[in-house]
């Protein structure tokens, strides 16, 4: 079974294309116009065994805000179409992640009930172009669009971008867990027999 996406969307802000092949080897072309997001977008690829092309054009002449966010919609799209019913999928991901002086811990469940739980206080700072308050934001879209019930905490950190680091990374070793097939998993990973 092929656990892959495709997904485009076309705003008067932006216009994105995104595939994706959960079952990959971490390969990933990345160009958003953002700079730092695609180097997490990478990173997430790598980390989270996800094949993933994203390929953005948007209104960065206001913000970086709407590329983000409409990146965290397709991401979030492509993540639900690509797991199908669940049969199979451990469902849950866990991961404290440490990038030297700073620790992320991710938690999440692809329950179907979408919530955001934001415990990362980030400096308001800007990394290249992209405004570290959209990362929040991503991820809310991506909890949104996928279903997915994901807790999010900084236990701490300094330098910036080792936070933001810290985090994708955490989200990305958590994603693999929780989308691995394990031949035991008769079904779905749930007591009711459906997510």
């Amino acid at each position: 079974m092929m656990r892959t996406a495709e997904i485009e969307r076309q705003t008067l802000e932006t216009n994105i294309e995104l595939s994706l092949n959960l079952d990959g080897e971490g390969q990933a072309e990345i160009a958003t116009g953002i700079g730092f997001l695609d180097h997490m977008l990478v990173l997430l690829a790598k980390h989270a065994f996800l094949d993933l092309s994203v390929k953005a054009n948007g209104d960065l002449n206001v913000d970086s805000h709407h590329t983000v966010e409409d990146c965290g919609i397709v991401l979030g799209q492509a993540l639900k179409q690509a797991i199908g019913n669940k049969t199979g999928m451990h469902r849950y991901g866990s991961c404290f992640l440490p990038m030297d002086e700073a620790l992320a811990h991710v938690v999440l469940d692809f329950s179907g009930r979408p919530l955001l739980v934001w415990r990362a206080e980030i400096p308001k700072v800007v990394l290249g172009n992209l405004e570290t308050e959209m990362i929040e934001e991503f991820f809310r879209a991506v909890a949104s669009e996928s279903g997915l019930t994901l807790h999010v905490r900084l236990l701490y950190g300094q330098n910036t971008h080792h936070i933001v680091e810290a985090i994708f990374k955490a989200f990305a070793r958590a994603l693999a867990e929780a989308v691995a097939i394990d031949a035991r998993v008769k079904g779905v990973m749930s007591s009711k027999g459906k997510l």
